[in-house]
This record gives structure tokens, C-alpha cells and sequence, in this order.
């Protein structure tokens, strides 16, 4: 599973590497704002790719004795940078757009550039769908927030795509606009990555139904009377839970301690948790 996760990196590393390459070109030939836009937002996406590629790495290495749960929070920082990376780069191209609406534009536009524009929506949306699903079976942040920024790009080469067509018709300030637009989507998509990434450093307790499932699974242990003070936070991209679990006080310590660990195993059993960590009440 970590060499998965190694190899997605990678893959993401040179598509968004090609994409970059094949933009870039287009744009300056083009003299689109648009194009050029989009193409930035490649190049930041490769910055992205490599932090990314060094976040996963760190997050699979096993727990030492400096970092005894871990290095799961390795993700969520990446995820932030990406994040932020977003940020800076929506601002300077809504900045630059502005002003470029209050200039004389003139385009360069041709079939090259169209072609490239629908390469890059096709490219992103195979690679939107491929990298969600290796962040669902590795539980990793960091690639689902580049699915997340795939399928966002495949509406900024799109809007792009409108604008250099509107181009081709004579409506030359239509490609200004739509560098507008792609600033404002760039800038959302890095809030969302942000805020989801914010919420698993800063420790958020986790969705209601992995709670519900938590509670159900303690509870079907053998010998366990009730439960309560369930308790469960994110640790990174994986959590950990505390959980009092209330035994016939008569039961000897052997068998209170056996419980207890049944009712560990049950709950780390379930997807994502990493650690849990269990309280015996004797009632």
C-alpha cells in the first residue's frame, strides 16, 4: 500500500509536469491569459506533487521513540501548503486579470491552443477519478486533496477553453474574464483543502457514523455492561480513541484486562482508527 501511494505521487508528479509543458507553450503562442493561468496553475500543482510525494513518504514510516504515534500528521500538513500554494496563486492571477481587463488584448489564438486546453480536461478528470480512489483505500489526505485539485483544474482549463473560444469570435476580453473566474475557483478550492486539512492537525473529532460505529462495536463485546465518555480525535489523517467501558465488578482482573482487550482489537478493527485506548469502570 505505501508503494501505491509512492507510485500515485509520482504519476502525479510528471502528468503535471506534461500539462505545465504543453500550456505554458500554447499560452505564450496564444498571448492568453487564460492558457497562461492555467498553465501557473500546473507549475504550482508540481510544487504541490513533490510536497506531496515527501508527505506521503514520511506518513508511512513506522512509529520511533521521538514520534511514538507516528508521522500520520505528515499529510495534513502537506495538504495545507497545497492549500496555501492555492491561496497566493488565485490572488496574483485575479490581480493580473483585473488589470489586464483595462488593457488593449490582442490573440494569437489557434487550433493548438484548443487542443491542448481539452488534453488537459481529459488528463484531469482520469486523474480526478484515480486519485480519489487510491485516497479512500489509503486513508491519505494529501491525495485526495490532489483528486479534489484535479477535478477543480478540469473546471479551470474548461473556463479557459470558453474564453479562448469566445476569443476566436472577436470577444478578445471574454479570455480576461475567464482568468477572473479561474482566480475565484482557485482561491475557493484552496479554502476547502484548508479548512479540511485544519480540522485533522487541530484535531477534530470524527464523522457521527464512525462514532455511532465505534460505540456499536465496544458494545458487542462479550462481557461488556454499557458504555460511555466516548471520546475520539483525529491524530493527522487517522484517530484515536478513548472509550470507559463499564464490567461486573466481581469479574477477576485477568478477565476485566482480557475484555478490555477485545474491546481494543474491535475498535481498532475498524477503518482509520490507529489507536484506541480503553478505561475499565467496575460497576
Amino acid at each position: 500500500m505505501k508503494n501505491k501511494g509512492r507510485q500515485a505521487t509520482i504519476i502525479l508528479i510528471i502528468c503535471n509536469t506534461f500539462l505545465f509543458a504543453i500550456k505554458i507553450s500554447a499560452g505564450i503562442m496564444s498571448n492568453s491569459l487564460a492558457i497562461i493561468s492555467d498553465a501557473i496553475n500546473s507549475l504550482t500543482d508540481i510544487i504541490s506533487s513533490i510536497i506531496i510525494f515527501f508527505a506521503v513518504r514520511t506518513s508511512s514510516k513506522q512509529a520511533d521513540e521521538g514520534h511514538p504515534f507516528g508521522h500520520h500528521r505528515a499529510e495534513p500538513i502537506a495538504g495545507l501548503i497545497v492549500a496555501i500554494f492555492a491561496g497566493i496563486l488565485g490572488f496574483e492571477i485575479l490581480h493580473t486579470s483585473v488589470f489586464k481587463l483595462m488593457e488593449p488584448h490582442v490573440h494569437k489564438i489557434g487550433i493548438p491552443a484548443i487542443i491542448t486546453l481539452l488534453i488537459s480536461i481529459g488528463m484531469k478528470l482520469i486523474m480526478s477519478k484515480y486519485f480519489k480512489k487510491i485516497s479512500h483505500k489509503m486513508n491519505s489526505p494529501a491525495l485526495l486533496a490532489s483528486s479534489i485539485d484535479s477535478r477543480n483544474d478540469v473546471y479551470i482549463s474548461s473556463t479557459a477553453l470558453v474564453g479562448v473560444g469566445c476569443g476566436l469570435f472577436g470577444y478578445a476580453q471574454m479570455d480576461d474574464i475567464a482568468a477572473t473566474l479561474i482566480s475565484f475557483w482557485i482561491i475557493y478550492s484552496g479554502y476547502k483543502i484548508g479548512v479540511q486539512n485544519i480540522d485533522y492537525l487541530m484535531g477534530r473529532q470524527p464523522e457521527a457514523c464512525i462514532m455511532e460505529e465505534i460505540k456499536k462495536k465496544a458494545s458487542a463485546v462479550a462481557g461488556v455492561i454499557g458504555i460511555h465518555d466516548v471520546r475520539a480525535h483525529y491524530v493527522g489523517n487517522y484517530i484515536h480513541v478513548e472509550i470507559h467501558i463499564s464490567l461486573d465488578q466481581s469479574s477477576t482482573l485477568t478477565k476485566a484486562h482480557a475484555i478490555g482487550k477485545d474491546v481494543q482489537r474491535a475498535v481498532e478493527a475498524i477503518e482509520s482508527i490507529h489507536k484506541a485506548f480503553v478505561h475499565i469502570d467496575p460497576i
